[in-house]
């Protein structure tokens, strides 16, 4: 019988130790995620004179969907590419499947009119959208990984398409039109880093770019926002991101600290998901934005140094997939919460309260780590 091995096999030519500075970076940005959640929900259960375990209910639930993340991410971090690579197909098709489940009664889960999450017993929810973040990147990175072993003349670009709108697709029927032109970008950023001619990226482009507008066009709600973003003083339609920009304005330049004086973050509708950041301005001030950014950025920087160093070039793209999805994610919740941009429910990574964003976030940081193992002995160098 053939033997088949699951981890990692560790010559000392090829392997090294997972990068330290992502494993610490990693942490901290959770850290910080989890210290920010826990204070903005007990502070505004408190200011509500109502504070119990059903109050900290979403902070017990981030606290347990981490573990299981970040059980996720060592596994993940230690298992062998062949068999990610391997999988790939199996893991699209799972997370299409996934996004189906939504509409089997009993089964998905409809919240403000959407299907998007579906029921798992004894554990809660997951929203399959985050699935589709994470198998799309894969995905791509194995079928152009695929490509580059061919002679040019037979390279194709039409299967990877066809299989990014798919994906978009599934995500657009559950009303996520947001997640759904993300999950379209986050595609085309694999596209262009993989040398794809622009002959096909800008058509492509173009007719999502009119799709989108149709979607938009053909939806009153979706409509009423980007109305709302145009019409910045309008206090009833913009109320939610008018209370985050109060709170983070509150918190000056020092901020006001974590406590009862957040008095502008308890009243952000929902300040737990969405507009989490705000909690964060307030309580540290211009200068833990700042603080947040930098880590942000050390992050970033790391994970592409990373994607140009890796050996392996399938481990070269999705790295790179994966450190776009977590700080375009991340940029684009903090412009909503700022007013820069119209609303997209975006969550925030490390922060916003979700079992499903704070599992995948952690998986794609443990294949980022595993990436890290295939670099030269020569680069490998201290932060």
């Amino acid at each position: 019988m053939k033997s088949f091995k699951f981890f990692t096999d560790k010559p000392l030519a090829r392997y090294r130790m997972a990068d330290s500075a992502i494993i610490i970076l990693t942490i901290l940005l959770w850290g910080i995620g989890m210290f920010t959640l826990y204070f903005a929900v007990s502070g505004d259960a408190i200011s509500k004179g109502w504070l119990s375990s059903e109050a900290l209910a979403p902070v017990k639930k981030q606290f347990f969907s981490s573990v299981v993340g970040f059980v996720v991410m060592f596994l993940l971090s230690i298992l062998r590419f062949e068999l990610v690579k391997k999988y790939v197909p199996f893991i699209v098709l799972l997370s299409v499947a996934l996004c189906f489940c939504t509409f089997i009664p009993h089964v998905g889960m409809k919240l403000n009119g959407a299907r998007r999450w579906i029921r798992i017993p004894f554990i809660g929810s997951f929203q399959p959208t985050e699935a589709v973040k994470f198998s799309v990147v894969l995905y791509l990175a194995r079928y152009f990984d695929h490509q580059y072993e061919l002679p040019a003349r037979d390279r194709k670009l039409v299967p990877a398409i066809f299989i990014l709108f798919v994906l978009t697709g599934v995500v657009l029927m559950q009303k996520d039109f947001s997640s759904a032109a993300f999950v379209f970008m986050l595609g085309a950023c694999i596209f262009i880093i993989s040398g794809a001619k622009f002959g096909w990226i800008i058509p492509t482009g173009f007719i999502a770019v009119l799709l989108g507008v149709l979607f938009v066009s053909l939806n009153s709600y979706r409509l009423n926002r980007l109305i709302a973003f145009m019409h910045p003083e309008d206090a009833e339609a913009n109320y939610q991101i008018i209370a985050a920009k109060r709170a983070i304005t509150n918190g000056g330049f020092f901020g006001q600290g974590f406590g009862s004086g957040l008095s502008k973050t308890f009243r952000v509708p929902e300040v737990q998901s969405d507009c989490i950041f705000a909690a964060w301005g307030e309580a540290m001030g211009f200068l833990g934005v700042l603080v947040y950014f930098f880590v942000l950025f050390l992050f970033a920087w790391r994970c592409f140094r990373l994607s140009g160093r890796t050996v392996d070039r399938f481990a070269s793209f999705f790295v790179f997939g994966y450190a776009i999805c977590i700080v375009s994610q991340s940029v684009m919740n903090i412009a909503v919460v700022s007013g820069a941009i119209p609303t997209t429910g975006i969550p925030l990574p490390f922060f916003s309260s979700g079992g499903s964003s704070i599992v995948v976030t952690l998986a794609m940081c443990g294949l980022i780590l595993n990436a890290s193992r295939f670099t030269d002995v020569e680069d490998a160098d201290s932060f």
